[in-house]
């Protein structure tokens, strides 16, 4: 059975930090002077409290409900008494009275609004966060060591709210070899999650029961019709699943098939080269095959390593668009380690996104064969 080592976790959800308390005193004070000034020198202060109004609404949009407060309180009191002190400048008290309640009811109103804000906020961050540590939680702790190979990756959810998508990968020993598995469901949010949890149960099942990867695709494929099918009878979108399987085992070579993924690369003796692949109909879209499943043969040497990926990594785009370069920066770090080579491509590639950031998940496998087979 495969071994368990201690897992990285993706960096947690986070939510947006509200300014420091010292920093909403500071900007309120600021703000009030320069109100006051402004009134001194156009001789109409009352008037001009008429800005102060509106901060609170500012402040419930990026601080605490505390926070929030303390600004509706103080805009209260410095508009109350410039109002009652200013009373013999020939303003009438109905317009001196309108004045207040304004203020007063646009205060309440940015503390309801502010509470509104964070409850919305925290549900999301609870929604991003279960979704998240479900999918971490159903993916096996990585690395894996089987008799044939060492499994090593990473893997990174993204945590935007509505893009939560269905990366997956699994590694079972089975008798017939080590099955790998690396998958991209399309589509992003909890339903895809959904069908990334049923094509990895059918995978793990199936992998120890087909002695062949054509029937364990097929048992894959089924397994997303099925859930298709429930999908539609429960009104959500069907979805399709692109993947790689791999088989390996004792011989020198690897057996693959690729239904619509991305191709590995091959890493040996300092080299890389992508192994030419039929690519079939991505999984739950067997009806649409004009051609039976294909498995593919290609070399795999002892000591060679499988870089396999999602299109979260090679559709990364950088600040003029461009997209990742997945080859000419594998190739700068091929001397690198099974466990060090995903991680430092991941970094790469957030580095190279930018303030763009990352828009999908991400999942890098690297299959090592191990030496003494």
């Amino acid at each position: 059975m495969p071994q368990n080592h201690p897992k990285r976790f993706a960096r947690p959800v986070e939510s947006i930090e509200p300014p420091r308390n010292v920093e909403v005193v500071i900007g309120v004070a600021l703000v009030t002077l320069l109100v006051l000034i402004l009134g001194a020198l156009s001789d109409s202060p009352v008037w001009l409290l008429g800005l102060l109004v509106f901060l609170p609404a500012a402040a419930s949009a990026l601080c605490t409900v505390r926070q929030t407060k303390f600004v509706a309180a103080w805009i209260a009191l410095v508009v109350v008494v410039i109002v009652l002190l200013r009373h013999g400048d020939g303003r009438s008290w109905l317009d001196r009275s309108l004045m207040m309640l304004l203020t007063l009811a646009l205060g309440a109103a940015s503390v309801y609004a502010c509470h509104r804000r964070i409850r919305r906020e925290d549900e999301m961050l609870r929604l991003r966060s279960t979704a998240a540590a479900m999918q971490r939680h159903i993916l096996r702790p990585l690395p894996l060591l089987t008799d044939d190979v060492l499994v090593d990756g990473a893997y990174e959810p993204v945590q935007e709210d509505r893009l939560v998508g269905g990366d997956i990968y699994d590694v079972v020993e089975s008798p017939w070899g080590t099955r790998v598995l690396i998958g991209d469901v399309q589509g992003k949010g909890l339903p895809a999650v959904g069908a990334a949890f049923a094509v990895i149960g059918a995978f793990r099942e199936a992998a120890h029961r087909e002695p062949t990867l054509t029937a364990l695709v097929d048992a894959l494929d089924a397994s997303v019709v099925r859930h298709n099918s429930y999908a539609a009878r429960t009104g959500d979108d069907e979805r399709f699943v692109t993947a790689l399987i791999l088989n390996v085992d004792a011989h020198d070579e690897v057996q693959v098939v690729n239904c619509g993924h991305i191709a590995p690369h091959l890493l040996h003796d300092a080299t890389i080269s992508t192994p030419a692949l039929d690519s079939g109909v991505p999984l739950g879209l067997a009806e649409l095959a004009t051609e039976p499943v294909t498995v593919d043969w290609f070399a795999f040497p002892a000591g060679a390593t499988l870089l396999l990926t999602t299109d979260g990594l090679t559709e990364t785009r950088g600040a003029d668009g461009t997209f990742y370069p997945v080859t000419e920066r594998l190739t700068e770090r091929v001397s690198l380690s099974p466990t060090d080579l995903p991680h430092a491509l991941y970094d790469d590639a957030s580095a190279f996104a930018g303030e763009r950031g990352q828009h999908d998940d991400v999942a890098i496998l690297c299959v090592r064969r191990s030496p003494f087979r």
